[in-house]
């Protein structure tokens, strides 16, 4: 297995970045196909994401991954696409009176956008492997053990990361847990 270069970066040059694109491509748009169930949407997904690295190249903080980073600007964009083709769909659906469901009002939509900013922002601050056990205990519904399987690495260590990654989850999140309990008590009476 190579060495990734994100590992060592001190500038972003062309050079670099060429070579980030190509070791991380694949990899990443696996990772974008699972959220939009498209290869052709993840690698748009993907190629974006680099456009957007690319264009921040001077103001990104290059002591951490940058593999995080894109994973976290993919993860974005997916949800952002997976929104924008539902939203698509209602729209449709709603021209045509088929859809007759309560949509949430304004206020909800804000505040569900806003913790749903503060999850992304507290999943990025989070070590990689750790992120990357959370999301896939957490995204991915995977058991411990075909965690550990995936990664190489021991049962034992998932739990450790599961456990580091939901105690930062839940610290800071704290401020919004009321919100979350009202907004789940909302949906589950409709």
């Amino acid at each position: 297995m190579t060495q990734e270069p994100e590992n060592n970066i001190k500038t972003l040059d062309k050079a670099t970045f060429e070579l980030l694109f190509k070791s991380n491509f694949k990899g990443l748009c696996y990772f974008a196909q699972k959220y939009v169930k498209d290869i052709e949407t993840s690698k748009e997904i993907v190629q974006d994401a680099f456009i957007s690295l690319w264009e921040k190249r001077q103001t990104i903080d290059l002591s951490k991954p940058v593999k995080s980073y894109l994973t976290t600007i993919i993860y974005n964009k997916s949800l952002n696409y997976l929104r924008d083709h539902k939203k698509f769909d209602r729209d449709i659906l709603g021209f045509e009176n088929l859809l007759h469901e309560n949509t949430p009002d304004s206020d909800t939509r804000i505040i569900t956008a806003e913790i749903t900013q503060r999850i992304n922002d507290a999943l990025a601050e989070l070590p990689e492997k750790c992120r990357e056990v959370f999301l896939l205990s957490r995204h991915e519904n995977l058991k411990y053990q075909e965690i550990a399987d995936q990664l190489q690495i021991s049962v034992k260590t998932v739990e450790t990361q599961m456990s580091k990654a939901l105690q930062h989850m839940r610290v800071r999140l704290a401020e919004y847990i009321t919100i979350i309990l009202l907004i789940l008590s909302a949906i589950c009476k409709n």
